[in-house]
Order: C-alpha cells, then sequence, then structure tokens
C-alpha cells in the first residue's frame, strides 16, 4: 500500500452491512482502525476475515467518552480523517471543523445506511483527487 491519504477510524458494527469489497476498496488509499463496541472480539475477528488480513489496528477503550475522542485525535495525526461512532462530543465536533486536514464526522451507530456509505464514498474520492 501507497502511504495512506486519510484514518479510518469506526466499530465493527458500522462496518457490518456494507457490501462486500467496500471497506478493502475504500482502504485502497486509507488505515483503519476499529473502534471496539458491544459486538468485541467476534465483531473485530469478522472485520479482519472481511477484509482479508490476519490483522488489524484496534484503538485502546477509554474510561471516559473524551478520553476516547482523544484517542482518536491521536491516531488521526496530520491525515485526512473519516470518523464513525454513535455520538460526538462538542469537543470533538469543534476539533474536526477546525484542524486543517479535511474530517468526516458520521454519526450513526449499527451498520451504515446506504446514504451514509455514498456519502464516505465521495469524501474518500475527493480525498484522492486532491493527492495527486
Amino acid at each position: 500500500m501507497i502511504d495512506p491519504v486519510f484514518r479510518l477510524v469506526a466499530p465493527p458494527s458500522a462496518l457490518a452491512g456494507a457490501p462486500a469489497g467496500w471497506v478493502p476498496e475504500l482502504l485502497e488509499q486509507g488505515e483503519l482502525a476499529l473502534a471496539p463496541d458491544d459486538g468485541g472480539l467476534d465483531a473485530i475477528d469478522a472485520v479482519a476475515r472481511a477484509l482479508g488480513r490476519p490483522a488489524v489496528a484496534v484503538l485502546r477503550r477509554e474510561e471516559t467518552h473524551a478520553a476516547g475522542e482523544t484517542s482518536v485525535r491521536e491516531f488521526a495525526s496530520d491525515l485526512a480523517l473519516v470518523w464513525i461512532a454513535p455520538s460526538f462530543g462538542d469537543d470533538a465536533r469543534a476539533w474536526a471543523r477546525d484542524r486543517a486536514p479535511m474530517t468526516l464526522l458520521v454519526e450513526h451507530d449499527g451498520a451504515l445506511p446506504e446514504s451514509e456509505l455514498r456519502r464516505i464514498e465521495r469524501f474518500v474520492a475527493i480525498l484522492g483527487r486532491q493527492a495527486e
């Protein structure tokens, strides 16, 4: 893989309903870190298998929602970010709005609907064009 253009943070449940091949195609330009959810290791394993990978990155669990958001910001570093989560705090929203790299916040709990999948595709396509 070439250097990633963006990072994707998502709970496994968000990716569970995506069409076959959607996540691997999306990650041709990106890097994934899973944010553990109620599905636990089984859900993480399912994503790894769907990606055809023996291992995937997983964000550490934090004691508070705010600390978890800080971990995502650290993982994003200086790359564009697609961040899928059930909810976002005001600090995360302000950070996403004010940072220089583009950031897409997708607030959704569970498998992403078609409309959100397309929105993420459009965002990644824009990033790809900017990287050319």
